[in-house]
C-alpha cells in the first residue's frame, strides 16, 4: 500500500506551486508532520510536512518544477503498512530468478510512472512516451528528458545568412533561413531578440505567477485611477517627535507607513464599497477590515496580510508592519499571513516614487499608493511657504463603484493624514 502526496493549496487563489527543494530522498524514513519538502508559490514559501510516518517511495516532481495545486508530486509508505510481512516468492523459483523477475518489475513499474508535467508535454506535443528513453530512478522519464528529446526531433535552429562572392561588391537581400517546428513550444525556442552579449535568464516560478495575476486583473478588472496631494507638514512633525522614544520602547523604527494605513482604516469604514470583492456578477461587502501589505524584495513581490488591522492602533500597526516585512525578508510567511485580504496599500514612496498608478490584486476593489514625501513651495493662508508634500494615488475597480465615490475615500483619507499635527496624541 501506497499514499499518494499532492501538491497542496497555500494560501487563496494560489493554484499551483514550484518545488524549491527536496528535503527527504527516496528511501528516508519520515515522522510524522516532518517537512519533506520546500515549496514556492507567488505568495508563500512553506515546507511540506508529511500528514503519516512512514518511508518516501519516489518523487514525481523534481526541483523547479511548477506543477498544479492537487497534482500527484510524490508516493510514500506509511510506517502501518511497513510493518506487515512480505509475501514470498513461489518455492520453485530461484533466489536469483526472482531477485531478477522483482528488479524487471520494479524498472517496468517506475518507467510508466509519469510525473503531471511530463503528461502535460506529451499532450501537447502528441508525443508517444515510449519512444524516450529515460534517465530517472529506475529509467523513469524526467521532465527534462521529453524536452531533450523534442530538442532533438526539432533539430537546430538554424540562421544561415547565404551571401555569395559577388555580394562582397554588389548589394543583394540578404537571406536567412530558419528551420523550426510548430510543435515545440515557444518558451522552449531561442528568443529571437537574443543578440551576442545578452543574458537570457530564467523566469523563475514565483516570477512566472506574479506575470499571470498581473496580465490576468489588467485584463479582467476595469481599471480606474485619481491621486489627490497632501499637506503632511504636522504628520512629519509628530513622527519626528515620537520616533526616539518608540525606537527605544519597541525596538522599532516608527515609520510614516502605520499613519498613512490607520487614515485608509478610517476611510474604509467610511466607505465600505473599498472594502468589497466583485464575485460572480456581485458585490461582496467585507466586514473584516484585512489589509494586504505590498512588500518587495529583490526577487519578487509579497503581499502579506494584517488581519484586522481597525483593531489595532498606530503603535500596534507598526508592530505588526515590522513583523511581517522581517518574515518576507526571511522567507518564512506562512499561509495564515497572506489569506484573506481585503485591500491593499503600496508605499511606494519608499523608493522615491512621486505618482504611480498601481495594479489591482484581485479580487479585491482596490488599492492605494502613498508616494514620497518631499518638501514644495506651496500658498498657506495666502502667502507662499515651504510644505511637506505627498500624493495618494488610487486605483479601483469601476464594476464595483464610481469616480464619485472613489474621490471621497480619497479625500477623506487626504483630511485625516492632514489633521495630524505635532500634538496628536497615539
Amino acid at each position: 500500500m501506497t499514499l499518494d502526496i499532492l501538491m497542496p493549496q497555500l494560501g487563496e487563489s494560489v493554484t499551483e506551486g514550484t518545488i524549491v527543494k527536496w528535503i527527504k530522498k527516496p528511501g528516508d524514513t519520515i515522522s510524522n508532520y516532518e517537512p519533506i519538502c520546500e515549496v514556492q508559490t507567488d505568495k508563500v514559501n512553506a515546507e511540506v510536512p508529511a500528514t503519516e510516518a512512514g518511508t518516501l517511495l519516489e518523487i514525481l516532481a523534481e526541483e523547479g518544477e511548477t506543477v498544479a495545486v492537487g497534482a500527484l508530486i510524490a508516493r510514500m509508505r506509511p510506517a502501518s503498512k511497513e510493518a506487515g510481512s512480505q509475501p514470498e516468492a513461489p518455492s520453485d523459483a530461484k533466489p536469483d530468478q526472482r531477485s531478477e523477475e522483482s528488479t524487471s518489475s520494479e524498472k517496468s513499474s517506475m518507467k510508466r510512472r509519469y510525473s503531471p508535467a511530463v503528461l502535460r508535454l506529451a499532450q501537447e506535443h502528441d508525443l508517444d512516451l515510449t519512444l524516450v528513453t529515460g534517465t530517472g530512478r529506475s529509467g523513469r522519464i524526467t521532465r527534462k528528458d521529453v524536452l531533450r528529446y523534442l530538442q532533438e526531433r526539432k533539430g537546430a535552429v538554424e540562421e544561415k545568412r547565404v551571401i555569395s562572392d559577388q555580394q562582397e561588391t554588389t548589394p543583394k537581400t540578404l537571406e536567412v533561413a530558419k528551420v523550426e517546428s510548430p510543435s515545440v513550444p515557444a518558451k522552449e525556442r531561442p528568443a529571437e531578440n537574443l543578440k551576442r552579449g545578452d543574458t537570457e535568464i530564467p523566469v523563475s516560478g514565483i516570477r512566472r505567477t506574479i506575470a499571470k495575476r498581473m496580465v490576468s486583473s489588467s485584463q479582467e478588472i476595469p481599471h480606474a485611477w485619481l491621486m489627490m496631494e497632501v499637506n503632511v507638514t504636522g504628520l512629519v512633525g509628530l513622527r519626528n517627535r515620537l520616533k526616539q522614544d518608540f525606537f527605544k520602547r519597541e525596538g522599532v523604527r516608527l515609520t510614516y507607513l502605520p499613519f498613512f494605513i490607520k487614515a485608509a482604516i478610517d476611510g474604509l469604514k467610511a466607505f465600505p464599497y473599498l472594502n468589497s470583492v466583485w464575485e460572480n456578477d456581485k458585490i461582496i461587502l467585507k466586514k473584516r477590515i484585512n489589509l494586504s501589505l505590498a512588500v518587495a524584495t529583490d526577487e519578487a513581490l509579497y503581499v502579506p496580510v494584517i488581519a484586522d488591522a481597525d483593531e489595532k492602533s498606530i503603535l500596534g500597526l507598526a508592530r505588526e508592519i515590522h513583523r511581517l516585512v522581517q518574515k518576507v525578508r526571511e522567507q518564512k510567511l506562512e499561509p495564515a499571513d497572506i489569506e484573506g485580504g481585503t485591500f491593499t496599500v503600496n508605499n511606494t514612496g519608499s523608493f522615491g516614487s512621486i505618482i504611480s498608478r498601481p495594479i489591482i490584486n484581485p479580487p479585491q476593489a482596490a488599492i492605494i499608493t502613498f508616494e514620497s514625501i518631499v518638501k514644495r513651495p506651496v500658498v498657506v493662508d495666502g502667502a507662499i511657504a515651504v510644505q511637506d508634500m505627498m500624493n495618494i494615488c488610487l486605483s479601483f475597480d469601476h464594476r464595483v463603484f464610481d469616480g464619485l465615490m472613489a474621490g471621497r475615500f480619497l479625500n477623506f483619507v487626504k483630511q485625516r493624514l492632514e489633521a495630524y499635527d505635532e500634538n496628536t496624541q497615539v
